[in-house]
C-alpha cells in the first residue's frame, strides 16, 4: 500500500547525501516534495500541515546544525514524526479484571468487519485465550451464516440465536452473548454489530444501545485502508457518535495510497491497534508505529519478520538441519523441501523480502515475484524417488525428463531448481565450515546474482603489464615485457583494499585458531557451547 508514498519520500531526502551542511532551500525543498508525496498520498490536509511544520522546524534546528552527519539527521527527524503521526507507541487492548473482556467492533458496511472479527478471534485464541463471537449484525443479508462459517474456519464458537437478514433483535442478542459466554467461561466475546453504506443515525443509535447494554472494554471501529482520507471523516462521525478506544485497518494489502493509516490517528486521537493483511484469517498483526514507519522509509520490519518466524517455524526441525550442517553432512532435498514448506507456513514470500531494509530498489523484481512458484518447487521435488532427493547426482537426463512429466514442469526448470540447489548445498556447507568461502549467487533473487556466470565469489580481473611510453618500439617491447614479468612475480592478492585474501582468490587460513576467535563468533560458527 505504501510504495509509491515510500518511494517518493526516500528518494526526497536521498537529494540531501552529501552535504556537509543543509541550508535553509536545501530543507525547504526536501519539505516540498514530502508535502506533495504525502497529498498525494491521499493523507488529510491538517496532518499534512502539522507533520511537515515539525519536520521543517526540527530540520532547521540546533540538532541538525550542529549533527555530524546532518542527511542522516534529518532522516531521523521524519522517522520521529511519522512514528507520532502512526500513533506513537504501541496500542493495547483492555483486558477485563473480571472476564469475559467484551470488545465491540464498529464500523460501516462494507469495512470488513465479520471476516476481521474471525481474524481477531484467531488471534485471541493464539494468545491463549478462549473467545467467543457473537452475531449481533441482523440487518446486512446473510451476515449472520458469514460469521459462523468464519467462526468455524478459526475453531471459534458463535452465538446466533437470531437468523439475521431483519429479524431480531440486535441488542438483546449481544446481551445474552455476553451472558452465555460468562455462563460457558469463555474469556473474551467479540460483538460483531450492523453497519450500513453511509454514516446515519439508525446505525449510530443501535451501535449505541449495544455500547450501553453489554459496557465493551474496548471498542474498536473498522475501518477500510483504501478510502483515504475520507476515513478521517467517517472515523471522527463514529468517535462523536458511539465512541471508540481504537482502530483496525482492514485492507491493508490494497494498493491504496495510504491516506487513512496516516489521518486517522491524528484526526481522531485514538491508536491503531490491529492491521488486517491479507484474505486468510492468519493475515493480522499487531500495528506497531515505529514499524510501519520503517516500512515507509525503506528501512524494512525485520521485528515483524522475525515474530512470524518463531511463531510458525518447528524449533526441533531447525535444530535438526542445523546440527547436520555443522557435522559437515550436505543438504538434502527433503531437507530443502522442508525448510521451504515452513516459510510457506509464514506466509507471502512477496510480503516476507518486502519487510527487509533497502528493497525500495528492487520493487519491480518484487512485483513481478509469483509465490505459486514455490508450489511448482514442492510438485518438483515430490515427483523424485526417495534415493534422487538424498543423491541429486543420481538425476541424469532420463530422470529430469521423468520429473518434469510427473510434475507438470519442463526439463528447463528441473535443471534450474538443481542448479539452484546445489548453489544453496555450496552456501550452507561453507556456514557448516565456519564461513570459509563466499556465498555463491543466488539465481533469481534480485540483486544477488548467481546462474552459470556468477558462482561463487568474483575474482579480480588478471593483471596487465603496463603499457610502454617510449616511442622506440624496440625499447617499448622491452619496457612492456619487463612490467609484464614483474608484475606476474606479485601476489594475487597485494592490490586488496582489505588486506591479503580480501580481493577473492583462494586465501590459507590453517594457521588460524578457532579457540582465539571471541565467544560470539564461536558460537555463530557453530564451534562455541
Amino acid at each position: 500500500m505504501f510504495n509509491n508514498l515510500s518511494d517518493r519520500i526516500t528518494a526526497s531526502l536521498k537529494g540531501l547525501r552529501g552535504h556537509g551542511r543543509l541550508s535553509e532551500a536545501d530543507v525547504d525543498k526536501t519539505i516540498r516534495e514530502i508535502r506533495r508525496a504525502l497529498l498525494d498520498a491521499d493523507v488529510a490536509v491538517p496532518v499534512v500541515r502539522d507533520f511537515t511544520g515539525r519536520v521543517r522546524e526540527r530540520a532547521l534546528g540546533e540538532e541538525v546544525s550542529k549533527a555530524l552527519n546532518p542527511a542522516q539527521q534529518v532522516v531521523k527527524i521524519v522517522n520521529d514524526e511519522l512514528v507520532d503521526v502512526l500513533g506513537g507507541a504501541t496500542g493495547e487492548l483492555t483486558w477485563a479484571k473480571n472476564p469475559p473482556t467484551v470488545i465491540m467492533l464498529a464500523g460501516l458496511q462494507g469495512a470488513g468487519k465479520t471476516t476481521l472479527a474471525g481474524k481477531l478471534a484467531k488471534w485471541t485464541k493464539d494468545q491463549g485465550h478462549t473467545p467467543m463471537l457473537v452475531a449481533a449484525d441482523l440487518q446486512r443479508p446473510n451476515a449472520v451464516n458469514q460469521l459462523q462459517i468464519v467462526g468455524e474456519r478459526a475453531g471459534v464458537p458463535v452465538f446466533a440465536p437470531e437468523p439475521g437478514n431483519g429479524v431480531g433483535d440486535p441488542v438483546q442478542v449481544a446481551l445474552n452473548g455476553v451472558s452465555t459466554a460468562q455462563f460457558q467461561q469463555h474469556d473474551v466475546v467479540i460483538v460483531d454489530t450492523a453497519g450500513r453504506l453511509g454514516v446515519d443515525e439508525e446505525m449510530m443509535q443501535q451501535a449505541r444501545d449495544i455500547r450501553d447494554a453489554v459496557h465493551p472494554d474496548d471498542t474498536l471501529f473498522v475501518v477500510d485502508a483504501m478510502i483515504g482520507q475520507d476515513a478521517a471523516r467517517v472515523a471522527e462521525a463514529f468517535r462523536d457518535g458511539v465512541g471508540f478506544t481504537g482502530v483496525v485497518l482492514s485492507k491493508l494489502d490494497g494498493d491504496a495510497r495510504g491516506g487513512a493509516a496516516l489521518s486517522i490517528t491524528g484526526v481522531t486521537q485514538r491508536p491503531i491497534l490491529f492491521a488486517s493483511t491479507g484474505e486468510q484469517l492468519g493475515d493480522f498483526e499487531r500495528f506497531h508505529p515505529d514499524r510501519m514507519a520503517g516500512r515507509i522509509l525503506d528501512m524494512g520490519d525485520v521485528l515483524t519478520l522475525i515474530e512470524q518466524a518463531e511463531r510458525t517455524f518447528d524449533q526441533a526441525e531447525a535444530e535438526k538441519t542445523a546440527k547436520k550442517l555443522q557435522s559437515g553432512q550436505d543438504l538434502t532435498l527433503d531437507d530443502f523441501l522442508g525448510l521451504m514448506q515452513q516459510v510457506k507456513k509464514m506466509g507471502s514470500l512477496k510480503k516476507m523480502l518486502g519487510m527487509m531494509p533497502n528493497m525500495g530498489q528492487f520493487r519491480d523484481q518484487l512485483d513481478s515475484f509469483d509465490d505459486s512458484q514455490l508450489g511448482r518447487i514442492e510438485a518438483i521435488i515430490h515427483s523424485m524417488t526417495p534415493s534422487e532427493r538424498a543423491d541429486p547426482k543420481l538425476i541424469n537426463g532420463s530422470r529430469r525428463s521423468r520429473i518434469a512429466k510427473g510434475s507438470g514442469s519442463t526439463v528447463q526448470q528441473v535443471n534450474q531448481l538443481l542448479e539452484n540447489f546445489k548453489n544453496a548445498q555450496q552456501a550452507m556447507r561453507s556456514m557448516g565450515r565456519g564461513g570459509g568461502g563466499g556465498m555463491p549467487g543466488m539465481p533469481g533473487m534480485p540483486g544477488m546474482g548467481g546462474g552459470k556466470k556468477s558462482r561463487g565469489r568474483m575474482q579480480a580481473p588478471a593483471k596487465k603489464g603496463k603499457k610502454s611510453k617510449s616511442k622506440n618500439p624496440a625499447k617499448a617491447a622491452r619496457e612492456e615485457a619487463e612490467a609484464a614479468r614483474r608484475a606476474a612475480e606479485e601476489p594475487a592478492d597485494s592490490g586488496s583494499a582489505f588486506g591479503p585474501g580480501a580481493g577473492g582468490g583462494s586465501s590459507d587460513l590453517s594457521d588460524i585458531d578457532p579457540s582465539q576467535l571471541p565467544a560470539e563468533m564461536q558460537k555463530l560458527f557453530g564451534r562455541g557451547r
